[in-house]
């Protein structure tokens, strides 16, 4: 089951330790759910390929957003029927090593680069109308390549150090993880001006290890992937931890549904490692109530169709319809979730 509140953690254990991710325990009692993978859903035009797929989001017309590393930082952009529209901010200064994308309500792409240290947000129609952070001189970049990285701390108002995800809540303010080299989650409002900062390195409350990705509901509670440390943690919309689920192993990537009755799936892609040069171990998504109630999973790992190869960031607008970004098939899926079937009475 899960946990409600942090209980005495030693701290000192998991501070500095490299990842270790456990099995989710809700796995054997969680029922799975029926699902379909669209087949060659995404039509490229030739000559441009996907790459490490890292990123992807819908707006309200059903377009479809995917984020790549692919010889250099792209970001595409699909229709509903999966066919190439554009291509947007090719060559811009704030792209360098893609983490995610995410739209707002008013369809706005936002591009979340570790490797600048920027978050660039786009109009629809792909003109920059907002930056966050600030891309490191090229003599201190030398230093901070893509890779584990060291723990800053420095929890700078206005930078960031390799964040990886964002999200709003129905006012507007902005929330964004920060990330890999500085452990906590930043609130901003609507304009882009700091509010507050929560979180340091390790364990204990309102700690993280690789705050890999995060989701915002509809009452503004913030559900960050503490990946590191193989749990869901809740914050309300001031940042006050409320909740850890530590029962769907490690989320590297979550997302909230729309609608009325809102959902909350994280994906568990590792279990034992975070090393891409190994098979990964589990690849199953966990289908949640906002509480944490396990509601079933589906998928495993691989590479064949209908199996996952570390999803890094999925996009759940519609309940039913998800897609799913894996940065080691260099894919897009697009998943169509079937109804469970439940046992009748006196069956």
């Amino acid at each position: 089951m899960m946990r409600r509140c942090m209980t005495g953690v030693t701290l000192g254990l998991l501070l500095y330790a490299a990842p270790v991710f456990a099995q989710a325990k809700a796995k054997a009692t969680t029922p799975e759910i029926p699902f379909d993978s669209v087949p060659n859903f995404f039509k490229l035009p030739p000559g441009l390929y996907m790459g490490e797929a890292v990123g992807v989001a819908t707006n309200s017309k059903g377009h479809i957003f995917v984020f790549v590393r692919s010889g250099e930082t792209r970001l595409f952009e699909f229709d509903q029927t999966g066919t190439f529209v554009k291509e947007i901010g090719a060559g811009s200064y704030g792209f360098s090593f893609a983490h995610a994308v995410r739209v707002d309500k008013d369809d706005n792409v936002w591009a979340v680069d570790e490797g600048t240290n920027v978050v660039t947000k786009f109009s629809p129609e792909g003109k920059i109308l907002m930056v966050l952070g600030k891309r490191p001189d090229p003599l201190e970049q030398l230093t901070l390549m893509p890779g584990g990285g060291q723990y800053s701390g420095a929890n700078k108002p206005y930078s960031f150090h390799r964040q990886t995800d964002i999200g709003w809540d129905p006012q507007g303010n902005i929330f964004v993880t920060d990330g890999y080299g500085d452990s906590r989650v930043v609130k901003y409002d609507k304009n882009g001006r700091f509010i507050k900062s929560v979180g340091t390195r390790g364990n204990g409350p309102l700690q993280f290890s690789t705050p890999h990705a995060m989701a915002v509901d509809a009452k503004g509670m913030v559900y960050v992937a503490d990946r590191g440390n193989s749990r869901i943690v809740v914050l309300d919309n001031d940042l006050n931890q409320k909740a850890v689920y530590d029962h769907v192993g490690a989320p590297w990537g979550v997302c909230i549904s729309g609608g009325p009755h809102q959902y909350l799936y994280s994906s568990n892609s590792f279990a034992t490692g975070n090393n891409f040069d190994q098979a990964p171990t589990t690849g199953e998504v966990y289908k949640m109530e906002l509480d944490g109630t396990v509601l079933g999973r589906f998928g495993r790992a691989g590479h064949a169709f209908k199996e996952f190869s570390s999803i890094h960031q999925m996009d759940c607008r519609n309940p039913d319809e998800l897609y799913v970004a894996e940065i080691t098939a260099f894919r897009v899926q697009k998943i169509i979730l079937r109804p469970q079937i439940r046992p009748t009475a006196g069956k």
